[in-house]
């Protein structure tokens, strides 16, 4: 525009031509980003649809074009952002579209930490040719992903099965016998009283009265989120794992599942597993007091897992009042190796997974979550 102006005013030919060639280059720059942008629209798909920390997920983009007249080619941009970490931009370029043409686009989304990740808004930006002009235009909203806490899948105690499941033949006998099972030959060490009298006489041998003894049938796992109750935020981050591997594991385990937390929720009923794992994703250090513990309406054998940082919370010294007699209670303590006869110490995942498999006296987890199962 200078340069017009000035080769006007002075006579000077040459600038002037040359100014009349820049404005006519943004004329037909704005020109051609108006007549050639895209009239696109878009639905934006996340998959999978919960994704697990660790994981790789994917935005798959599906575009139609609506325009009357071919589009020229053109870039989508999308900010993706999360807590605690710098924004990024997502810029894909996508060739020109016929009207009515439908394509599609995608990126991946790494997730390294359990969350919230905000996706969007999704915009269209078209530039001539010479990259004088420039049009933008918001074809999607803004979209939210869940990104769940790690998981491993846990194999739940047996009756009679290491420390724990000997601990449960305890409980179990002390809640009575069961439904009655049949008769075996007595045995040294058997209950003089649980000897069959009638069904002896009628046999060489003494035979005995076996019932059956009912398995764990309920598993509450309570969380404490009291930040006092941890070292440090690493030690808060792998209570949350080992909560949501515990509420995972029974649930698939067929156990009735509940969790517990501060702010007042107690989750139950056939969605806890993944009512859970929301409620982790998303849960930040609260200070305020767990509910009440000691009553839990199910029937049978129980667990109450706790999950806090040491034997020094406020969380430990709440499950230590339980008095329930279904109830057993275990520990599992982050900061530290657990003190307790039943405890599960969770310093490390490594920790945490085989200190729970000594404990049940098993030799195997399986993991679940990253790409297909857990990551370890």
């Amino acid at each position: 525009m200078i340069a017009l102006v000035v080769g006007r005013v002075f006579g000077v030919i040459e600038l002037f031509i040359i100014g009349s060639a820049f404005v006519a280059a943004v004329v037909l720059a704005i020109v051609f980003v108006r007549v050639r942008r895209p009239n696109i629209s878009a639905l934006r798909w996340v998959h999978p649809t919960v994704l697990v920390a660790g994981d790789t997920g994917r935005v798959d983009l599906r575009l139609e074009h609506h325009g009357r007249v071919r589009s020229t080619g053109f870039e989508l941009a999308e900010r993706v952002s999360r807590a605690n970490a710098t924004d990024h931009v997502a810029r894909l370029s996508i060739a020109p579209l016929s009207r009515g043409t439908r394509s599609s686009a995608g990126y991946q989304l790494p997730t390294t930490a359990r969350g919230i990740v905000r996706l969007g808004p999704l915009v269209v930006e078209t530039r001539d040719p010479l990259g004088i002009a420039r049009s933008t235009r918001t074809i999607a909203d803004i979209d939210t992903v869940t990104v769940a806490p790690k998981t491993f899948l846990l194999d739940m105690p047996v009756l009679g099965q290491g420390a724990l499941g000997r601990q449960l033949v305890v409980q179990a006998r002390r809640l009575g016998p069961g439904e009655f099972h049949g008769l075996r030959t007595y045995v040294d060490g058997d209950e003089p009283r649980s000897i069959d009298w009638k069904a002896s006489a009628r046999s060489e041998n003494l035979l005995v009265k076996e019932y059956t003894v009912e398995g764990v049938r309920r598993c509450t796992v309570v969380f404490d989120a009291d930040p006092s109750s941890y070292l440090d935020v690493d030690g808060f981050e792998r209570g949350i794992t080992a909560a949501a591997s515990l509420v995972h594991s029974a649930e698939q385990a067929g156990l009735t599942a509940r969790f517990v937390t501060a702010g007042g929720i107690d989750l139950r009923g056939p969605e806890t597993g993944a009512n859970t794992l929301r409620v982790l994703a998303r849960i930040e250090p609260d200070g305020s007091k767990l509910g009440l513990l000691d009553r839990d309406p199910g029937e049978g054998l129980g667990l109450m897992i706790l999950v806090t940082g040491s034997h020094r919370s406020h969380g430990w010294s709440a499950i230590q009042a339980i008095v329930d007699p279904t109830l057993t209670v275990i520990g599992v303590t982050t900061d530290e190796r657990s003190k307790a006869n039943i405890g599960v110490s969770c310093r490390t995942e490594d920790e945490f997974v085989d200190s729970w498999r000594g404990l049940n006296g098993t030799s195997s987890t399986r993991p679940v979550g990253m790409p297909a199962g857990v990551r370890r």
